[in-house]
């Protein structure tokens, strides 16, 4: 893999079965499988493949519109993509002149002239009872097609210009397809993002608000200038209308921003002052909620995992480390969230015997190199998850000089009575690795600061015995001890340890 290639943190997938159950079920998909049945056997269509205007009404009567205003356009959309995913096929006009002879009892014709006749597709029977895989494939074509509309602009004014006698001016749209194109696609990696990297954001929707916000505001502005803030009004909305066409595929669950919210400013609809008062304001969730609350589902976090895959991302997937060998599952599990953690080690337990696989992971945990301390702490918690049954395999590397006190802390922590005391060297070597690997896993966070505030406080003679410890990440430990301590007496102490501790290689 190159060096260079994105990675995303893992996600959980549901399964392809539950996937295409979800595929199946995704509104517009369930309209379209239904005009597609409703073209059998045959139905006058224009040039294009266009319902006629006999046939539009027919297909709202057929989807139970007729009381929905938007009728004829979830009708006309929802036809639009059986046509583009082959749920429904276009003969020509020729062989839709002898055929509609013969079906003229069934086709109630229009007054637009007919140029094609319309069957039902070869596509049909594959994403109605088709494997998983096929369902799915269907899908991602027909999420495709509604992406590529969701990013074209409201076209209302070009369209009063030309009835009024003016010229089309794409100018004026300040409009770029691949400049759109590129912020859903990140906007849709945000969410995937969040979804990743906190398991329970996958069942908590988030603010459009801080939606549109990530994607305008720079990450060292503190404080939005009223021209950042309009950027993001217009972002929200931009969103909301997007949002609004790609529920109905399944990808998101999506409640839209209050209508009492939006208001009419120069002919553009923008939220007034939306977002400063989400930003200055403690709003409680139902106020939050009125600003638009947007949730990747599960079809969703599927679908843009596979687009980020075609565009060279690496966007693993929890359970691909299971029959990965214990070094290898020692090495990636750092970066991953706990969850997803957590989840892939009980997935890589499940095919091994216990005591075989404790034993894998302490082997995998040893080594001198820069990854090693954080390595043993993965181990640790790794084991946590194998319980009772890791003991024997635990006992016997109490004696090892670099397994031994990891042993004895699990050990420790499983309850477990008459652990051998370590020594000071063992303690004093496990202290710096354990430093070692905070550092490595996560930086000089606060909690990281106590420790060794700690550690300090509690021994007069700490730094004079930790420099001697004969571990490779010793004096780059004692030198992170001289930043985090917050005692400046002490800081210096470190930083002499850390001298010592160089000064003898």
């Amino acid at each position: 893999m190159p060096e260079d290639r994105p990675t995303m943190p893992p996600v959980v997938l549901h399964t392809e079965a539950e996937l295409a159950r979800d595929a199946l079920s995704a509104p517009l998909f369930v309209r379209a499988v239904r005009l597609a049945r409703w073209a059998a056997p045959l139905k006058q269509v224009g040039a294009g493949g266009e319902l006629l205007a006999d046939g539009l009404r027919e297909a709202v009567k057929e989807l139970g519109l007729d009381d929905d205003e938007d009728g004829p356009g979830y009708a006309a959309e929802a036809w639009q993509l059986a046509l583009d995913i082959g749920l429904v096929e276009v003969d020509g006009a020729d062989e839709a002149e002898e055929e509609a002879a013969e079906s003229a009892e069934s086709d109630t014709g229009g007054n637009d002239e007919p140029e094609g006749a319309a069957r039902p597709g070869d596509e049909l029977a594959h994403f109605t009872g088709g494997a998983p895989q096929q369902v799915l494939e269907l899908w991602l074509d027909g999420l495709e097609t509604v992406l590529a509309d969701a990013a074209v602009p409201d076209l209302a004014d070009l369209v009063d210009q030309l009835q009024e006698g003016g010229e089309l001016d794409l100018d004026g749209l300040d409009w770029s397809p691949e400049e759109e194109a590129d912020f859903l696609d990140g906007v849709l990696g945000n969410l995937y993002l969040l979804t990743a990297l906190d398991e329970e954001s996958a069942d908590r929707a988030v603010p459009l608000p801080a939606l549109a916000a990530s994607m305008i505001v720079p990450d060292d502005m503190d404080e939005p200038t009223d021209e950042v803030l309009e950027e993001v009004s217009e972002a929200m909305m931009r969103l909301d209308d997007q949002f609004r066409m790609l529920a109905p595929t399944g990808i998101v669950e999506y409640q839209p921003v209050d209508e009492e919210l939006i208001e009419e400013v120069d002919g553009e609809g923008r939220v007034t002052e939306a977002e400063r008062t989400f930003t200055d304001a403690e709003l409680d969730d139902a106020d939050v909620a009125r600003y638009g609350m947007v949730r990747l589902t599960p079809l969703g976090v599927y679908a843009v995992r596979s687009r980020m895959l075609e565009a060279g991302v690496h966007a693993p997937v929890v359970g691909e480390l299971a029959d990965a060998d214990a070094p290898t599952l020692l090495a990636a599990l750092p970066g991953f969230p706990d969850g997803a953690a957590r989840a892939e080690v009980e997935r890589w337990l499940a095919g091994r015997a216990p005591a075989d696989a404790a034993g894998e992971l302490l082997a995998a945990a040893r080594g001198d190199d820069p990854e090693a301390p954080l390595r043993r702490l993965t181990c640790q918690q790794a084991l946590t998850l194998v319980g009772a049954e890791a003991q024997p395999a635990v006992r016997a590397v109490l004696d090892d000089g670099q397994l031994g006190g990891l042993a004895r802390v699990w050990l420790a922590e499983q309850g477990v009575a008459e652990i051998p005391e370590p020594s000071e060297e063992m303690v004093f070597w496990l202290t710096v690795d354990t430093i070692a690997a905070q550092l490595a896993a996560g930086g000089e966070a606060e909690e990281l600061q106590d420790l060794v505030r700690g550690l300090v406080d509690r021994n007069d003679s700490f730094f004079d015995t930790m420099w001697r410890v004969d571990h490779p990440a010793t004096a780059e430990v004692l030198e992170a001890m001289g930043r985090l301590h917050p005692d400046k007496k002490a800081a210096k102490e470190a930083r002499k340890a850390a001298f010592k501790a160089r000064s003898r290689h």
